[in-house]
């Protein structure tokens, strides 16, 4: 009963925020064509889309301009939802700072179309290992999805330390084989996101030895639309993210809850999903000049150390939601 209360109480919240607040991502007020369903790529990681998938809140809006279908698809990181969304399979997906640069040097027809802080990040090794430091990494199995976030913390951590990608060995690993691979001992290390990282930390005792607390390291995430779409339905875009928005505040000021409802949702350990949240930051916005800034900086980074093929410019694939 409580988690039912709990999520009456986060919808009417969620419903309590006007769309007149929106801060760029207004609905349009002229008539537009619409898809007849919106695909999107979510991650069980991800509580607020988690909660808006469970509220609906998407499909209620969506049925005001007169699409009854929102399908939503699930990925275990960012990667493959980005090759998803490349090749036309889902319309809009949310992932961490790196995926866009690969999906971009690669040729996908994809668009920034939202900003929001990243989950917390962690470099971590198991409780006894003899690794103090991120430098004591030279030569050692570090292990993260390739092209994900966690590989551009891994980056910028071993910088800090003097370090370069190719002074270890990379392991390129999904969360769920690199949870393997972490309590089997074969690799030194992991850098991965909440809550893999608080679960790493509750049910695993693995030990930090890097975060993204230190402000060197950290990052944003982004919602990534196809180009077709945004370009074909900017009001649809424009409200889907208006919606999540509302979810993103409405859960940053009922974190304890969120926490229950994450935890019914995916089956992980609700004190993993608290401690996660409890060192989150729930905002949404347009993707500012500071936002491009900083992704071009890694674009450039990752090309001077051959992560990528070729020189990127990020400000040509930003999208910008017309005027109302």
């Amino acid at each position: 009963m409580q988690h039912s209360i709990s999520r009456r109480h986060i919808g009417k919240s969620i419903a309590a925020l006007s769309a007149a607040s929106v801060i760029g991502f207004g609905t349009q007020a002229f008539a537009q064509a619409v898809p007849k369903e919106v695909r999107i790529g979510w991650q069980k990681g991800s509580a607020i889309q988690v909660l808006a998938r469970k509220q609906q809140v998407i499909e209620q809006r969506l049925k005001t301009l007169g699409i009854d279908s929102v399908k939503w698809v699930e990925f275990q990181f960012g990667p493959p939802m980005l090759e998803a969304l490349g090749a036309g399979a889902i319309d809009l997906g949310s992932v961490g700072d790196t995926p866009p640069i690969f999906a971009q040097a690669g040729g996908s027809n994809l668009v920034y179309a939202a900003a929001t802080p990243s989950a917390q990040h962690a470099v971590l090794v198991p409780k006894h290992s003899p690794i103090k430091t991120v430098a004591d990494l030279k030569g050692k199995k570090v292990a993260f999805g390739k092209g994900s976030s966690a590989q551009n913390v891994t980056v910028k951590a071993l910088a800090v330390a003097g370090l370069t990608i190719k002074d270890i060995e990379p392991t390129y690993l999904s969360p769920a084989d690199a949870t393997a691979a972490f309590n089997g001992g074969n690799i030194d290390a992991w850098t991965v996101w909440d809550p893999y990282y608080a679960i790493a930390e509750t049910r695993y005792d693995a030990r930090v030895i890097a975060d993204t607390s230190d402000k060197r390291l950290t990052s944003s995430s982004y919602y990534i639309a196809h180009r077709d779409f945004a370009t074909k339905y900017p009001a649809v875009l424009s409200t889907v993210l208006d919606e999540i928005r509302k979810a993103t505040i409405t859960a940053g000021k009922n974190r304890g809850e969120l926490a229950a409802l994450a935890a019914e949702a995916t089956g992980i350990d609700v004190k993993a999903w608290q401690m996660a949240f409890n060192r989150a930051e729930f905002t949404l916005g347009p993707v500012t000049d500071a936002h491009i800034a900083q992704q071009q900086q890694l674009a450039d980074t990752f090309l001077a150390l051959g992560i990528i093929p070729k020189k990127i410019n990020v400000a040509d694939i930003v999208w910008r939601a017309p005027a109302n």
